[in-house]
């Protein structure tokens, strides 16, 4: 009998069991959560050094500077279009600090898919928001929108996410405390670690595979 063979039948077998002789299921010991919190500084050089190991750019910045250090990023890279939504609050300073004889141009988020896949899949990049950032997880916590949606973060290759260095959190459950989930719960909670990334190909980890090929993160201060 063959390893899996006798691995289902012992399983079988304890499950017939339990119900003669009404043994109750196994219970896990519930584990103790505890939340780390770390200085901020702290932190954000984690945040970077492990979203840097994922090749992820990280860039900080102070106040709306990322906006012309990511007009210069994209304008080296020879980048056409950008995708941005206006009535959030990343899309709004961007158009406003966006200089408009830009060889890239800056493509508004319409509400109707239909009308807009076209445009959405000729894109070069997108500029999203985010609700904060992971230490420990070196990721970003994207809650999409109907104004931002989640086709801007998976769609085109380049994927830029601007996140406020106040809110990188050292854990997942310090986010989720902190950003009081509990009376607030997320429909549709994003973490992005990188771009896109499997393993599926003979077990080798591979870059750009299937959505984003680039992800540009700037903190802000």
């Amino acid at each position: 009998m063959s390893s899996s063979a006798e691995s289902r039948e012992r399983i079988l077998s304890r499950l017939y069991n339990a119900q003669q002789y009404g043994r109750d299921a196994y219970v896990p010991q519930k584990k103790v959560w505890t939340i780390r919190n770390r200085p901020k500084e702290k932190n954000i050089t984690e945040f970077m050094e492990r979203m840097g190991a994922v090749r992820t750019e990280v860039y900080r910045t102070k106040g709306t500077e990322w906006v012309a250090e990511l007009q210069k990023l994209v304008e080296e890279r020879g980048q056409k279009t950008l995708l941005h939504a206006p009535s959030t609050p990343t899309g709004k300073v961007l158009a406003e600090k966006w200089k408009k004889k830009s060889p890239c141009k800056l493509v508004t988020w319409k509400d109707s898919i239909e009308e807009f896949k076209d445009d959405l899949f000729a894109c070069d990049g997108a500029v999203t928001g985010c609700i904060g950032g992971i230490a420990e997880s070196a990721a970003v916590i994207l809650w999409p929108t109907e104004e931002e949606p989640r086709l801007m973060s998976i769609v085109p290759p380049l994927h830029v996410v601007v996140v406020e260095a106040d809110k990188i959190y050292t854990s997942f459950q310090d986010a989720i405390k902190k950003l009081k989930w509990n009376t607030s719960m997320p429909t549709n909670a994003l973490l992005i670690s990188g771009p896109s990334k499997t393993a599926d190909i003979e077990l080798i980890l591979q870059f750009g595979v299937h959505g984003p090929t680039d992800l540009v993160v700037f903190i802000t201060e």
